[in-house]
């Protein structure tokens, strides 16, 4: 009786452990509540797929999951930033939740509500849309197309990983779980197949498609005639309203035969690295894209459809008049674009897709109509060839930082344009010095800029934090995008990093530091208001200097034990609260990034001298500079003491040598060695010329 007994428990016991073990922890339970508040059932983590399955009663609501399962992307710190995301049935996002992150910008500024803010713009949005991080367009877009998310200020990096994660992970689960999503029978162009085609060869043969919408059609849709409409001329019913072509770049037989080979070839790169390219040429009454439409941007009248998916058409500004379309016997067209296929699942050759136009036509300034034509899009088979999955998400074709320097160009371009001019006056330092109100005016002109642009426009303040990111991410294995993530700072940290072997760490701190900057009009506030100015003693500036160096050696070592730590204790930079949250913050960060200024306003840069990591960082790097830009002659320190005298951050030793460790290029030594008023060795080779001369004519 009793082996039955243990039988018989063995067997319930063994029907009961999968209910006992499907569940996940309360705490993840009630997180997953929260994205599903109708659950009455959530299992465990698959182990093959990596979800937890939700439902209630025995259907089947949809699936949670955390991001760091699905898609280990590395934030601006180096680390994952740990996501919990729900995606129902239908691909729709039922919420995102911060499990854990590292981002300094966040934990130790601006603090977590802009995060959750920001990934609460998810809920509700849909796999079907491409949803891009753009503050300047938040809130517009299509839906079902392209949508616009708002970022963070201050902390565009962190949430543009955070979008690509949530995407990239989302489109994963979803063709893994969802049978809407499931991913077609892949496809790839095939390379050995070409031979010289004309276009009407091509066209017949279907490796060239054609869409081409009467005036009646687009009457018939738009339900009103064209003459409504003041920016379309008068057309007869079977003129075209839009007459389009389209063709599949990305395979040989139609790349080379529409672009030629030379230009297919600088493609080639592309092409190898997975990227699918579609032509589109178009006459008639409208065009595939607006007037103002801007290169290398998005086409928002057309787009793809495949599936439930939205496939982008981001225009790759590859046909500047010198190197157009030259099939034989093609016709003109008022407009020629090549279009990356993106978007968040890409494109699959082997699936089928709809190209649809969306076209916004105004009655008036105030009033608008909007139409939608769709067409299926033909690819010739013969052009591709069956390639097996490997995985159930191709690699996205468009790194995520391209359109972060899209976005950001004009701030890259005067930012490098500013930079240029600091080269071209820092090589030419000895004939521009001759000029000392010109050369005056133009530092105060370039700290404003500094300040007011590179600082708080474009957020382009350097700090130590970024120095031990980036030793973090040597020491686990660089990878060079999340830096490109940020291009005001990538192009700043590459300049500064350059410069360093020419002129030493001067150029940076004492021309390109937002916070520097704010430091020397501070000083100069204190003298217009008449404020005593203290010059440190000599012995105790020398002691005081090795300060920084200690903060410095203290941060790095703390980064490789605790970053989280490192990033709070980096904080003795004021760069943070000055900067990127202009002071508004609680109160003791604002009184000691206050306090340094109004200590600044008798004591010359006291936080550059005395304080900054990074400037200690800097200093050590600019010891191997090529070069010693500043030139001293016999008499500087002996008798000369002028430009020790004048020099405010004391990087001028009584002997008149220059400390480069401490200079920062103020280049106001130069001007005093070439002002025959200033320079000590030029007054007495004026007093000897005179007294010589004097003595000539009474010799005479």
């Amino acid at each position: 009786m009793l082996p039955l007994r243990s039988l018989v428990l063995a067997i319930v016991l063994l029907l009961a452990s999968p209910t006992l073990l499907a569940e996940p922890s309360p705490e993840m339970q009630a997180r997953i509540q929260q994205l599903f508040p109708k659950a009455t059932r959530i299992e465990d983590k698959r182990g093959d797929t990596s979800v937890y399955p939700v439902y209630q009663l025995d259907e089947l609501l949809g699936y949670a999951y955390e991001s760091r399962d699905i898609r280990d992307l590395p934030g601006y710190s180096g680390r994952p930033i740990g996501l919990l995301i729900g995606l129902d049935v239908d691909g729709i996002f039922t919420g995102v939740q911060v499990l854990d992150h590292h981002e300094p910008v966040f934990l130790h500024g601006l603090g977590e509500a802009p995060l959750q803010a920001f990934v609460g713009q998810y809920r509700g949005r849909s796999l079907t849309e491409h949803i891009v991080v753009s503050s300047r367009r938040a809130g517009s877009g299509t839906p079902g197309g392209t949508v616009y998310i708002d970022g963070v200020t201050s902390a565009t990096v962190s949430v543009i990983i955070i979008n690509d994660t949530v995407l990239s992970s989302a489109i994963e689960v979803a063709r893994s779980q969802l049978e809407a999503f499931a991913q077609k029978a892949a496809t790839r162009p095939r390379q050995a197949l070409y031979e010289p085609l004309t276009w009407r060869q091509m066209v017949d043969r279907g490796y060239i498609g054609h869409w081409r919408i009467s005036v009646a059609e687009a009457e018939a849709a738009l339900g009103a005639a064209l003459s409504r409409y003041p920016e379309l001329p008068t057309a007869a019913p079977d003129d075209a309203f839009l007459d389009l072509y389209y063709a599949y770049v990305s395979a040989p037989m139609v790349g080379r035969n529409l672009l030629g080979d030379e230009a297919f070839s600088r493609l080639a790169d592309e092409l190898a690295e997975g990227r699918q390219i579609l032509a589109v040429m178009s006459s008639g009454l409208v065009g595939h894209v607006a007037q103002e439409f801007r290169p290398q941007s998005v086409a928002e009248r057309l787009s793809l459809e495949q599936g439930p998916l939205a496939v982008a058409l981001r225009d790759m500004d590859r046909l500047p008049p010198e190197a157009p379309l030259r099939a034989e016997g093609m016709p003109a067209f008022r407009q020629a674009h090549l279009f990356e296929m993106g978007g968040s699942g890409g494109f699959n050759p082997g699936a089928d897709a709809d190209l649809v136009l969306d076209l916004p036509l105004a009655r008036n300034p105030l009033v608008a109509d909007r139409a939608e034509f769709r067409t299926e899009l033909h690819l010739p088979d013969e052009l591709f060839e069956p390639v097996a999955v490997s995985a159930p998400l191709a690699r996205p074709t468009r790194p995520a930082w391209v359109g972060v320097w899209q976005e950001r160009w004009l701030q890259v371009t005067l930012l490098m344009a500013g930079l240029t001019v600091l080269s071209v006056l820092f090589a030419g330092q000895h004939r521009f010095s001759r000029y000392p109100r010109g050369l005056h005016r133009f530092r105060w002109g370039f700290l404003f800029f500094t300040l007011l642009f590179i600082g708080f426009y474009a957020q382009g303040q350097l700090s130590v934090v970024n120095v031990f990111t980036l030793l973090l991410a040597l020491y686990d294995g660089f990878e060079l995008g999340p830096f490109l993530l940020d291009p005001v700072l990538f192009v700043l940290w590459s300049f500064t990093f350059a410069t360093l072997f020419l002129w030493g760490r001067g150029l940076f701190c004492g021309w390109l530091c937002p916070f520097g900057a704010m430091q020397e009009m501070a000083s100069w506030l204190g003298k217009r208001l008449g404020l005593r100015q203290r010059k440190v003693p000599g012995a105790w500036h020398r002691r005081l200097v090795y300060l920084k160096y200690l903060i410095l050696i203290v941060l790095l070592a703390t980064a490789f034990h605790s970053p989280t730590l490192a990033e709070r204790l980096a904080e003795v930079e004021p760069f943070k609260t000055s900067l990127t949250l202009y002071f508004w913050r609680a109160w003791p960060f604002v009184a000691y990034a206050v306090g340094l200024l109004l200590a600044g306003m008798v004591v010359h840069k006291v936080f550059c001298r005395y304080l900054c990591p990074l400037g200690a960082g800097l200093a050590i790097l600019g010891r191997f500079r090529l070069f010693s830009w500043l030139t001293r002659i016999e008499a500087c320190g002996q008798p000369c003491q002028l430009c020790h005298q004048r020099c405010e951050i004391n990087a001028i030793r009584r002997d008149g040598s220059i400390d480069y460790d401490e200079c920062i290029q103020c280049l106001e030594c130069l001007v005093i060695l070439h002002d025959d008023d200033q320079c000590v060795d030029k007054r007495l080779r004026r007093k000897r010329r005179q007294r010589d001369r004097i003595t000539a004519v009474n010799v005479a």
